[in-house]
């Protein structure tokens, strides 16, 4: 059965894109930085690697561990809800490390051997922020926004090799618990002159029916890896959908 390595998978949108190819029979190494084995049920398809995507190391490691891989997913990726006057150079520099170099690092490390066997498949987890500008999100937005760009070129790069480069572009998925985790790693100190703002911002947000499940991601990146025909960038999500369509609207 083919192969595929998915980092980010403690949680949210990489433990479910790791259970439905678990489920479809593929050999799937789930990654994360702190490995946990009791979030997904045991199978002899299935192994969990610790990986750091900001490390060589780590990086190195894990990719000669897993050995021959069908397809990549860099799932891996931290959030940041905040302006930009209330986001620490540090933190910024943080999440660029992860959700941008982390890409580009995991790729460099894996392209080499589909290039060789000409055949494989990268998708990279972007965002639906990256189809219209929204406030408290600009940093975040300005990292998915790299890794479009960065996909789209590589794209180009890799079908010389056979090899496809895709991207999925979920929603906001407040039941994955992505948003509680950017704060807790990122902090979220909001100006004093930005707080009403942000705080309605927020309110009308959350009361939204319009949102991303992990299974609409797992089910995107699923298309993405097995679909040859699909298409360069695919949403994930009643909400990605709508801005998707909207986008495509006004660029016709």
């Amino acid at each position: 059965m083919p192969k595929i390595l998915i980092t980010g998978c403690s949680s949210g949108f990489g433990l479910a894109i790791a259970q439905k190819f678990v489920n479809a029979g593929w050999d799937v190494v789930a990654t994360m930085r702190t490995p946990r084995h009791d979030i997904l049920p045991p199978s002899d398809s299935l192994e969990i690697l610790p990986l750091d995507v900001t490390s060589p190391e780590s990086i190195a490691i894990a990719v000669e561990t897993a050995g021959t891989i069908d397809a990549l997913i860099n799932n891996a990726g931290v959030g940041m809800l905040n302006v930009l006057e209330g986001s620490q150079m540090s933190k910024i520099r943080e999440l660029f490390e992860t959700n941008v170099f982390g890409a580009m690092a995991m790729t460099k490390a894996v392209l080499p051997q589909m290039r060789v066997r000409r055949s494989g498949v990268i998708v990279n987890v972007s965002s639906s922020v990256t189809l219209a500008p929204l406030p408290a999100l600009s940093i975040y937005s300005a990292s998915k926004a790299a890794l479009n760009a960065f996909t789209e070129s590589l794209a180009i790069e890799a079908a010389l090799f056979g090899v496809r480069a895709k991207l999925v572009l979920p929603g906001s998925a407040p039941t994955t618990g992505f948003g509680k985790n950017a704060v807790s790693r990122m902090g979220m100190e909001i100006p004093e002159p930005y707080e009403v703002f942000v705080h309605d911002y927020l309110t009308k947000l959350r009361s939204s029916t319009d949102v991303t499940t992990a299974e609409d991601v797992a089910e995107a990146v699923w298309l993405s890896v097995t679909e040859i025909d699909a298409p360069m960038k695919i949403p994930a999500g009643a909400d990605a959908e709508i801005l998707f369509r909207k986008q495509a609207r006004a660029n016709a």
